[in-house]
């Protein structure tokens, strides 16, 4: 009966400290932190949706064969980042979170590649000026702060985010000048190539949705 007391009251004192380091932790961590953290983890979830409808906003301001182009690029785009993960074959930071190769950062190289792009849209609509600086800026920042979040929720490390930066970036910068120095002309010119571009741009889209379907699905099993 005395071991029987002595347990319950060893309990009882751990369970006393656990609490105070409860309290400290709270009052040293204050819930700004918890709100801080919740933030970027709903902001994680939905940067996928933000950058797309950027995306399809500006889509549907070009509505011309540059737009086309584009779909075109965003989803061979991808294509090139899943063809580079199973190359590389590097873990994330936390295997258990995901169990996909973490290099490169699919969700970096898609937003580099978006905001390269609307940027480029942005100066070809306004030119050079104070306006078109400062959306491009606003740009570059929102997209800065969706690619840290995957640092920061730890689905990939630092360099992964990079590498996916880097290849988003030259990728769209090379589609977007393959646009203008190479397909635009033969767009503007041939009733033939604005037909291809748009057969190509369409089944691009319809199975990259049904691609995404399927994964959605298989994700909710």
């Amino acid at each position: 009966m005395a071991d029987l007391v002595k347990t319950h009251a060893r309990r009882d004192g751990e369970e006393e400290r656990f609490q105070a380091l409860e309290q400290d932790a709270f009052i040293n961590n204050p819930t700004n932190d918890l709100v801080s953290d919740g933030i970027n983890a709903v902001a994680n979830r939905l940067s996928k949706w933000v950058v797309a409808g950027l995306f399809g906003s500006v889509l549907l301001l070009r509505h011309d064969g540059a737009a086309l182009w584009a779909v075109i690029g965003s989803i061979s785009n991808s294509a090139l980042s899943a063809a580079l993960k199973r190359i590389l074959n590097q873990e994330r930071p936390v295997a258990t979170l995901r169990s996909d190769p973490g290099m490169p950062s699919s969700h970096a190289q898609s937003i580099s590649f978006i905001s390269v792009f609307t940027i480029f849209s942005v100066v070809e609509w306004l030119g050079t000026n104070e306006l078109s600086l400062f959306l491009s800026g606003l740009i570059l920042a929102l997209a800065s702060y969706f690619t840290w979040l995957r640092v920061s929720q730890k689905l990939h490390t630092t360099s992964q985010v990079v590498v996916g930066a880097i290849f988003g970036s030259v990728y769209s910068t090379l589609w977007y000048i393959t646009w203008n120095s190479l397909v635009l002309e033969a767009f503007a010119s041939s009733f033939s190539v604005q037909v291809a571009v748009f057969a190509i741009s369409a089944a691009s889209a319809l199975g990259f949705a049904i691609y995404v379907l399927l994964n959605w699905f298989k994700d909710d099993r």
